[in-house]
């Protein structure tokens, strides 16, 4: 073991304005006329390498497939990849809402006032999750890092240990009110253990307001923000953090068409990515959640620092400003 570790994380989702239809098909398995390039093949490439994917997946933004999603689930899970919590909660029919006697506001995870309404959300959607695979849910990343002290409370709430939501990005972008500008796990002041995506803060240029790049694969103008790994893990990852996480979507092997949905066109970005990981685990370890839990337990992850939980605390706000923030 050489005590650097990686954890490729991958939102799997298939939300409504990605494709024209069939988005389960297109948008996770990523299969087209032409070709596939989807969770299957990411899957392949990391057995290439011995390399595991946490799979966060999402069963809210194409709920009406919530079948061909669970379908998924299962598949990923007999695969041997880490399964795991993600949730887009705001994409939800009126009618789940209305089945289950609560109100479809506020819609989004970030303004949420309510700790109940997090719980609510986790416990039905990782039940879900847990009865297709067995296992217990380890860990929950917020659709669009959206998140605030209520979802993290939750968490702790219904046995989940794991956040995967810091995010300076985000807290940029008004998706959360909270960040803490670090690359390393801290632990939250109620316990949980908080796994920051990887970021790189870039100073602006004179007069303009500095930003930070996420460590994604492939570069994607859906964050609005340009990856600073090209450089350095095309050649390199020595030197680098000891611990780093990277993000990719379960269509981060296909392209965007002129009217925004994904499509297949070659296998450019299968290779790119089969030369991603080629040089990532000659320096890392990828390791999945419950391996970072094991970890942590013997010490070879350190997470030494401890946040006070109240930072992330939703404060009141005129309702336009909120809607704003959205």
């Amino acid at each position: 073991m050489r005590d650097r570790y990686a954890m490729i994380t991958v939102d799997t989702e298939a939300l409504p304005k990605r494709a024209s239809d069939d988005h389960v098909n297109r948008l996770i398995w990523g299969r087209f006329p032409k070709g596939t390039a989807g969770v299957a093949e990411m899957c392949k490439i990391g057995d290439e390498f011995g390399a595991k994917h946490v799979f966060f997946t999402d069963l809210c933004g194409a709920y009406s497939r919530l079948g061909e999603l669970k379908e998924v689930v299962r598949w990923l899970d007999e695969q041997g990849q880490d399964v795991q919590l993600h949730t887009h909660p705001e994409y939800l029919p009126d009618s789940f809402w209305k089945e289950h006697g609560l109100s479809n506001r506020p819609q989004y995870m970030n303004q949420y006032t309510e700790q109940a309404r997090a719980e609510f959300v986790f416990k039905h959607f990782a039940g879900l999750m847990s009865e297709v695979t067995g296992k217990p849910v380890l860990a929950h990343r917020a659709g669009s890092f959206r998140w605030n002290a209520d979802t993290i409370r939750a968490l702790k709430a219904v046995g989940i240990p794991l956040s995967f939501n810091n995010s300076v990005c985000a807290m940029h972008n008004n998706q959360c009110i909270y960040s803490k500008p670090t690359n390393n796990p801290f632990v939250w002041s109620n316990g949980v253990i908080e796994v920051p995506m990887t970021e790189k803060r870039i100073l602006g240029k004179v007069g303009k307001p500095e930003w930070w790049a996420r460590l994604t694969y492939p570069e994607s103008s859906y964050f609005r923000f340009r990856p600073w790994w090209g450089q350095l893990l095309l050649n390199t990852l020595s030197g680098n953090p000891s611990f780093a996480v990277f993000l990719l979507h379960s269509w981060s092997l296909l392209f965007w068409d002129e009217n925004g949905l994904g499509e297949y066109r070659d296998d450019s970005r299968l290779e790119g990515y089969r030369k991603l990981l080629a040089r990532l685990t000659k320096d890392y370890d990828v390791i999945t959640t419950a391996e970072f839990l094991d970890l942590k337990a013997r010490g070879k992850i350190g997470v030494p620092d401890t946040v006070d939980l109240s930072l992330a605390e939703l404060q009141a706000e005129p309702d336009n400003k909120i809607q704003k923030k959205a």
